[in-house]
């Protein structure tokens, strides 16, 4: 059964809305990543039903620019609390975006998803950064508690 995590703009506000479970979440600016176009749409629209403001970008390329123009203040672009990102894309992988970036600005907790997850390719992606590796297929609701406890942690 489907319950609804949404999230809401303050931590310290815990009263239970409808079908919820558990306490509220905070809620978080999201990039994500995916060159499927119907799984970037399920999963960003999961992520926006949750209360989440969610980027999506469609390849590696749009990856380092959102995602670099996001760490350069002059830049004007919010930051991301989260990114989630395919690991094979066109341009750039999830990994090398993120080891590209990881060298020279502190980046948030990134999350990779992948069809073709062998232990040297968890090994690698760990090295470079991950906060997690996830194995596709991927279960949604599974995602969306995961990003609430992500950012739950971010916060406290």
């Amino acid at each position: 059964m489907n319950h609804s995590v949404r999230c809401q703009a303050s931590p310290d506000d815990q009263q239970p809305q409808g079908n919820d479970v558990g306490p509220p979440a905070v809620c978080g600016r999201l990039l994500v990543a995916e060159d499927s176009s119907a799984f970037r749409y399920l999963l960003a629209s999961a992520l926006r039903a949750d209360g989440h403001d969610v980027v999506e970008v469609s390849n590696g390329v749009d990856l380092m620019d959102m995602l670099g123009g996001s760490l350069i203040p002059e830049w004007g672009a919010a930051p991301f609390d989260l990114v989630l990102s395919d690991v094979r894309m066109p341009g750039w992988s999830g990994i090398d975006a993120l080891a590209s970036l990881g060298h020279d600005f502190p980046l948030p907790p990134v999350v990779l998803m992948t069809a073709f997850g062998d232990d040297e390719l968890h090994r690698r992606a760990k090295s470079a950064g991950a906060m997690a590796v996830l194995d596709k297929p991927i279960d949604v609701d599974d995602l969306r508690r995961f990003v609430i406890q992500l950012l739950r942690r971010k916060v406290h």
